[in-house]
């Protein structure tokens, strides 16, 4: 018997343990070579453990038990040769019976409206057969998974399932008598990424002299030319023209001009960049990640739009890597595709500043003495106020604003054409 050990890696430097977040399989399964067996949850990332070999596995730790990198958690015989596709789905299928067999038997004697409350069903049992993305918009929505209807593979739930079902709208049930009402409450373990963004955050607003400054963008002209161009733009490119290439692209130019905007202290230094490596706020199922697009100064629009998409596609399927999270000088954060008005944005540690985007509002405003229905966002500067002074964050706010509201100067590095045509 050849059996092969399966050790936790290390996720990056100064990580000395992980926690187990999940088995994806069960002592004794077969499993297939490069198979992702679990996930392990660091202080800095989510990440995928998979099988080097197939065979039978034996599993050596629990689930939620903390493992020192480098430790063997699991054991695979390779003389056991996995089994044909068709075997494994039908013993999926049935360990998914079980599992609502097993439910339906503890909730046994409940009454109807305690069953259709999420707060009494744990995550692992509402969606046992969705995608990650799936869980993470049912958990956020409280919708059970017996309630949607799967069209993946072998009848898997899928994030476009759970969007049909919102959709569709509410049931007549729920807007009788409500979402709860059972009493019952649940608990589950932090995790340790959740426990360390926690401690990243009190210690920015403990630590640093931050402050926020505001201002407000008129969206017409970005949203002319992107309404112009979108459709060429994605025959040639392959990717939507978005509104966050344009911040992107504006940030870029004010970091230019405003260098400390991009700095960092590092003891009693400040640390000068000639890069922008932005970090772009996205939602995962593991919560809000900042993947970060390198020498964002260097990219068209195409180039950025491409970036992300790649970078948000990663983070939606547990993907990103350690090294694609860290290492930005500068964070954007949209809050405004969740519904946000007006946001204080916190600093991402070690950087100095990050910007907020809302939400677009038609909102009446004075143009040359007439008042206007105008598409307007409010943006968000918050900044270290140790190297930032005020007046190079409230110049940098408002260049930001100055180019998106004249889109042609983001061609031209900030100029303003005519001085261009002039030679100035």
């Amino acid at each position: 018997m050849a059996n092969i050990e399966v050790k936790v890696p290390s996720p990056g430097e100064s990580i000395s343990e992980v926690r187990i977040a999940q088995w994806l399989v069960a002592d004794g399964d077969v499993v297939k070579k490069d198979q992702v067996i679990a996930e392990i949850d660091s202080d800095k990332a989510t990440l995928e453990l998979s099988a080097e070999e197939g065979g039978k596995i034996s599993l050596l730790a629990k689930a939620d038990e903390t493992v020192n990198v480098g430790d063997v958690v699991a054991k695979i015989d390779t003389s056991v040769k996995p089994a044909k596709e068709e075997k494994k789905e039908v013993k999926e299928e049935k360990e998914v019976k079980e599992v609502k067999e097993e439910k339906g038997a503890k909730d046994a004697g409940k009454p109807a409206e305690a069953e259709r409350a999420t707060g009494s069903v744990a995550p692992a049992e509402s969606a046992a057969h969705a995608t990650p993305v799936a869980k993470a918009v049912m958990a956020e929505k409280g919708i059970a998974s017996d309630k949607v209807k799967g069209t993946g593979p072998n009848g898997r739930i899928t994030r476009g399932d759970v969007e049909a079902y919102i959709a569709g709208g509410m049931s007549v049930d729920t807007l009788m008598n409500g979402w709860g009402g059972s009493r019952n409450s649940s608990r589950s373990k932090m995790s340790t990424l959740r426990k360390k963004v926690g401690e990243r955050l009190v210690s920015v607003k403990n630590e640093t002299a931050m402050l926020t400054t505001f201002n407000e963008v008129d969206m017409s002209a970005v949203m002319a030319v992107r309404d112009k161009y979108k459709d060429k733009f994605k025959e040639k490119h392959g990717v939507n023209l978005g509104f966050m290439s344009f911040f992107t692209k504006a940030v870029t130019e004010a970091l230019r001009l405003f260098p400390n905007v991009n700095a960092q202290l590092d003891g009693e230094e400040i640390v000068n960049f000639d890069y922008a490596d932005i970090g772009i706020a996205v939602s995962s199922p593991k919560g809000l990640m900042v993947p970060v697009v390198r020498n964002a100064e260097q990219m068209s629009l195409a180039e950025i739009e491409g970036a992300i998409k790649g970078l948000a596609i990663k983070a939606r399927d547990g993907k990103l890597s350690l090294a694609e999270m860290t290492g930005g000088t500068f964070t954007i954060t949209n809050g405004g595709v969740f519904g946000s008005m007006l946001s204080t944005p916190i600093i991402n540690p070690p950087q100095s500043a990050i910007l907020g985007m809302h939400n677009i509002v038609e909102r009446p405003v004075a143009v040359n003495g007439q008042v206007v229905i105008r598409p307007v966002m409010y943006v968000a500067l918050s900044y270290d106020h140790r190297i930032i002074d005020g007046k190079e964050s409230v110049s940098f706010l408002f260049k930001v604003k100055e180019m998106l509201e004249d889109p042609a100067k983001l061609v031209l590095g900030g100029k303003d054409p005519g001085a261009v045509l002039a030679g100035l």
